[in-house]
């Protein structure tokens, strides 16, 4: 039982620069995937918000100029070819 065990590590090759690229490639995925996902569960943003009563300012003073009359909708169908009937 006095067999000499090999404890050393195995040989690894060293990495590829392809395989380099790949291993920084998924982090960086990663990374942008935890940013997304923070991005939707906190949305607020304070630029974002100005923005938005801006826009709803305009809208209000744009609905207000304009008359409250039916608004007509324009569809124009292309006319139906009948068949002369002999």
């Amino acid at each position: 039982m006095s067999a000499e065990l090999d404890l050393s590590p195995p040989e690894v090759p060293e990495p590829t620069f392809l395989e380099s690229v790949l291993r920084y490639g998924l982090f960086l995925g990663a990374i942008f995937q935890l940013i997304c996902i923070l991005a939707i569960i906190f949305p607020t943003s304070k630029g974002h918000e100005q923005e938005e009563t801006e826009s709803n300012d305009g809208k209000t003073t744009e609905q207000m100029k304009k008359p409250k009359g039916p608004t007509a909708q324009i569809r124009q169908k292309p006319k139906k070819e009948s068949k002369k009937k002999r």
